[in-house]
């Protein structure tokens, strides 16, 4: 979980500096390669090694294993005190022993009569704020269990004017916090909009209006003021927000203004751009459209670099990137698929457990992939090893996360077809805490013409 590499305080030694642990760890060496050398039923597509494989430790591996210490409490400290030593933190320790251990536990969130979640993010250690299909952004306080309502904004166009029924029933279909989590960027009233919240109030800010004729379905922040959003009108927009000044009317309610984008531009052999990812380290935009194809843009110039055909064309609905840059993982109707980065090549595709299932929503973790189906299950895919995560009580079987049902509007007509195949809601949206220790799930019915929701939180 953690590791530090202690310096003496006096002495020649650190405190942690016994032969002891010579002993162990080549008692725990001998039993990881016994491990390894059993043939496995089905061989592994690539294995990964460590130290632990080689025959003997040289004496500089074993000098620095003496004085290397794994205890949490002498990482904090260490890092408390500002000492100068070497620390490293495995960021999914936590996650991953409470998945592998199966002490995930489901509480399930009523939402009442709200209609399918499609994104969501955590505000804070005890916040969640989720945008549904009829158009509710929501906050949902872990502690306390209460859901607030954040108004949504409009645009110039008159409040009171109606709304044409297609941008009525689209919802906010995406959320996402900046880096520096100052601003908030969801969608807005109207659903070709965009609306900006100042954090931690979420006081209105401003409304990006004018670049879109259809739906957004994704945005993404590139730094703390610059935002892209793509639409199924195939148009990629840039904007440019920055915390202004609220004015205040009589009656001391806050107000906010509107903006246009600093540029909008078509995305060249797409059909409905439905997800975007930033990679930082490369600096470029990838965009994933509804017609099967990934395209690439050079985000200091906003220009489209490349196009590549994916292998598979049905539903690719979901797109995340790896912290370090080098995976994009895209979800498909029957698999995961990760593709390289610097070649757009394809890496491995991940099959699903559940044949048919769809892909709704994908999520790097460190080195996990969490997979979020069409039949309300949320599996588990371990990078290094290859291979969905194991469970440690029985490792016969892999890690997987089953939703209860949610609420689904009893329509008889609708409902004749739950009696013979068992409904289970689709995992649109998910998102871990900061400490990777609490997951949220949510979305709803996967037919459109359904009316339902689901939410939980696991911890």
């Amino acid at each position: 979980m953690a590791s530090t590499i202690r310096r003496p305080v006096y002495g020649k030694k650190p405190p942690c500096s016994y032969t002891g642990r010579l002993e162990e760890r080549i008692i725990k060496a001998c039993a990881i390669k016994l491990e390894k050398s059993r043939k496995p039923e089905k061989p592994e597509d690539f294995i990964c090694y460590d130290d632990s494989d080689d025959e003997e430790d040289s004496t500089i591996l074993q000098q620095r294993a003496l004085k290397t210490s794994f205890n949490v409490v002498d990482y904090i400290r260490s890092r408390e005190y500002g000492l100068k030593e070497l620390r490293t933190f495995n960021s999914d320790y936590g996650s991953r022993h409470i998945l592998a251990h199966d002490m995930f536990r489901e509480h399930p969130i009523a939402l009442n009569n709200m209609n399918k979640v499609f994104c969501s993010q955590w505000l804070s250690d005890r916040q969640v704020v989720f945008g549904t299909k009829c158009n509710k952004l929501m906050v949902y306080d872990v502690a306390t269990e209460k859901i607030d309502q954040i108004p949504c904004l409009h645009g110039k166009r008159d409040p009171s004017a109606e709304i044409p029924p297609g941008e009525a029933s689209s919802g906010i279909h995406a959320l996402q916090i900046n880096p520096s989590r100052t601003l908030l960027a969801s969608g807005a009233k109207n659903s070709n909009e965009i609306a900006i919240y100042r954090l931690p109030t979420l006081d209105p800010v401003c409304v990006g209006q004018g670049a879109h004729r259809d739906w957004i379905l994704d945005i993404c922040w590139l730094d703390d003021e610059f935002l892209v959003s793509g639409s199924r009108d195939t148009k990629l927009a840039l904007w440019h927000f920055e915390e202004q000044e609220m004015s205040s009317d009589e009656d001391n309610m806050p107000s906010y203004g509107s903006t246009v984008p600093l540029e909008s531009r078509d995305c060249k052999y797409a059909q409905k751009v439905r997800a975007l990812a930033f990679n930082d380290k490369k600096r470029e935009l990838a965009t994933l459209s509804l017609n099967g194809y990934i395209h690439i843009w050079d985000v200091e110039r906003f220009r489209q670099k490349l196009s590549r055909k994916l292998p598979s064309c049905q539903d690719n609905v979901c797109m995340a990137v790896q912290e370090n840059g080098a995976l994009y993982a895209i979800g498909c109707k029957s698999y995961t698929l990760l593709l390289d980065s610097r070649t757009l090549q394809a890496v491995k595709k991940i099959p699903s457990r559940y044949s048919g299932c769809g892909i709704r929503s994908a999520s790097f973790q460190s080195n996990i992939l969490t997979i979020g189906t069409g039949v309300g299950m949320i599996m588990f895919y371990d990078l290094k090893a290859g291979k969905y995560l194991e469970s440690s009580i029985n490792s016969s079987r892999t890690v997987i996360l089953k939703s209860s049902r949610g609420y689904v509007f009893p329509d008889e007509e609708l409902m004749d077809g739950f009696h013979q195949v068992k409904y289970t809601p689709a995992i649109y949206t998910h998102c871990y805490d900061y400490s990777g220790t609490r997951l949220f799930t949510a979305g709803g019915p996967l037919p459109a013409n359904i009316y339902g929701n689901y939410a939980g939180l696991w911890q």
